[in-house]
């Protein structure tokens, strides 16, 4: 399963909310009321979604001011690969995206496909107060 949210205007540089965003302590930030129990380091995070499910999430690869690579980590309840894209617009805007990936029997994919494309939209949107 593949979900890709919104792309957002951010105005701020590329280089900015990659900075920011690298940072797992500052990422909690952008996460709505429902994500409680959030614990981080730089590199890693773990939270629970109230109702569902802990999630624990890892850093696993950065390039500059363009992508952030993250992977399930720990206890999750599946799988998943998290890619936050950034493309410079200017030298002051650029535009930001997470596409999201996901191997899921179909009956999980039908249940978790429209919270999850809402959560990521949420979060993208939640840059642009970054």
């Amino acid at each position: 399963m593949r979900i890709e949210s919104d792309k957002s205007e951010i105005n701020k540089p590329a280089s900015e909310i990659f900075s920011f965003l690298t940072n797992f302590n500052n990422f909690q930030k952008l996460m709505p009321p429902q994500a409680t129990n959030w614990q981080s380091t730089e590199n890693d995070c773990s939270f629970t979604i109230t109702g569902m499910a802990t999630i624990g999430m890892k850093i696993v690869e950065k390039v500059p001011n363009t992508l952030i690579k993250v992977t399930s980590n720990g206890k999750v309840p599946f799988n998943f690969m998290l890619d936050i894209l950034f493309t410079e617009t200017s030298p002051t805007q650029c535009t930001g995206q997470f596409i999201f990936d996901a191997d899921l029997n179909p009956m999980m994919a039908m249940m978790v496909e429209k919270p999850l494309k809402k959560f990521f939209n949420l979060l993208v949107e939640k840059m642009k107060e970054v």
